[in-house]
């Protein structure tokens, strides 16, 4: 951990905004029912964790957070919205969801015990690897943001919705990581982001097909489909 000695407290203040940012920008995930604003905090997210990432490359540099921050830019602040545009109707973002496993005073009591559980099951962690200064946000910030990721994917009824909840968990995991292994190699980052481009893709376009079917992306809408001739 000698890598994060000489930490500025400008530097430190600056990543536990990010920080703090990008739980609210998690916790907005999980309470909106409009697909478009659910999109856009998770842009909020993205960007949160590209800051991050650029604030703990900064000092020391390194080439390697420099490029995780990029790589998360282009992706998921700039493509991603683009691709989504492309892929999947104008309707399905201007809708509001109504169906959802947990109402919303639910899933966000819920979304707060996950959070604060998080925070105290990293404790031991940071004590045990001795991480100080910036980094140590980030850990509990980003389990938190996987376990809010995966619960948005488990309440969410709306195909779009589910996908950023995925998203949102491979955000967590990274905000967490760029802290535990700083020098991830360049040539993972870029694999990754290119396999979550192609999953968007995918996801996109079967989104679309069924829209087109059904009249609808609601999971629970999927039962509806039958094969062609069927009696």
């Amino acid at each position: 951990m000698q890598t994060f000695h000489g930490m500025t407290p400008l530097i430190d203040h600056l990543n536990a905004l990010a920080g703090g940012l990008f739980i609210v920008a998690a916790l907005g995930i999980v309470a909106t029912r409009q697909v478009r604003a659910c999109l856009k905090f998770f842009i909020f997210q993205s960007i949160s964790l590209a800051a991050s990432a650029f604030l703990l490359g900064a000092r020391p540099f390194s080439v390697h957070l420099m490029a995780v921050g990029v790589i998360n830019l282009v992706t998921k602040v700039i493509f991603l919205p683009w691709l989504l545009g492309r892929l999947v109707r104008e309707e399905v973002y201007t809708r509001r969801e109504i169906n959802q496993v947990l109402s919303i005073p639910a899933s966000l009591l819920l979304a707060l015990l996950l959070t604060v559980a998080a925070y105290f099951f990293c404790l031991p962690w940071l004590k045990a690897a001795h991480i100080m200064g910036a980094p140590r946000i980030n850990l509990p910030v980003g389990l938190a943001g996987l376990l809010l990721g995966a619960y948005t994917l488990a309440n969410r009824r709306e195909a779009v919705p589910q996908l950023l909840g995925l998203l949102a968990m491979e955000n967590g995991a990274f905000f967490a990581g760029i802290a535990i292994a700083p020098d991830l190699p360049l040539i993972a980052e870029v694999a990754l982001a290119f396999d979550l481009l192609v999953f968007i893709f995918v996801v996109g376009v079967l989104t679309r097909a069924v829209h087109e079917r059904v009249g609808t992306t609601a999971v629970g809408a999927l039962n509806s489909l039958r094969e062609e001739g069927h009696q």
